[in-house]
């Protein structure tokens, strides 16, 4: 809490212009999807809005008429080539600057700086067995996942990461986790 207060001063202002330019299109500047968090809460994970203002719709006719991409969104809840996304939030998502919102998650006490990836409901019903392990720890800005392959993995290989996090949950872990963030945000493989 203490580090995001600390932080506050200087990402506020980056927030304030990015929303500034994601609002050009007409749409809000701030998506906020709901998401499991400790305990099975249920919180808004707020987000610059990265998709085009009628995101479910267009997503809908896409998987309609693709086969192959109705098939990558049942396997990973994520697409390479995601009919959605403009352009600006092309380069939000590549440098991770989409998520910077999350910190106010943090300042309401829904996330933590370090932790699983926030889910949807349907997302942790994939979890099986580990599922108990994610409601056990506040969703994180970053985590394990996300500075281990990244979009790269697939999506059992984030569970994987997830519960890895829970079983060796410690200050040291966070620390590392904390360091190698803007190493691998530096790197531009958001998607």
């Amino acid at each position: 809490m203490c580090f995001v207060v600390a932080i506050t001063p200087a990402i506020l202002p980056i927030i304030f212009i990015l929303a500034f330019l994601v609002r050009l299109d007409g749409g809000p500047a701030f998506f906020g999807h709901k998401r499991v968090g400790n305990s099975g809460k249920t919180f808004s994970c707020y987000k610059l809005r990265t998709m085009v203002p009628n995101a479910e719709v267009v997503l809908e006719d896409y998987l309609k008429n693709c086969e192959s991409a109705r098939l990558e969104w049942n396997n990973n809840f994520k697409l390479d080539h995601d009919p959605r996304i403009t352009w600006l939030g092309l380069i939000l998502r590549k440098s991770s600057l989409d998520e910077l919102p999350q910190f106010f998650n943090v300042l309401l006490g829904d996330m933590s700086i370090v932790g699983p990836r926030p889910v949807t409901a349907i997302e942790l019903e994939r979890y099986g067995s580990v599922k108990e392990s994610y409601l056990a720890c506040k969703p994180g800005v970053t985590g394990v996942w996300q500075v281990s392959g990244r979009n790269d993995t697939s999506y059992f290989e984030r569970i994987a990461f997830d519960k890895a996090y829970y079983s060796n949950i410690s200050l040291i872990l966070d620390l590392k986790v904390i360091l190698l963030t803007p190493i691998v945000v530096l790197k531009l493989s958001g998607r």
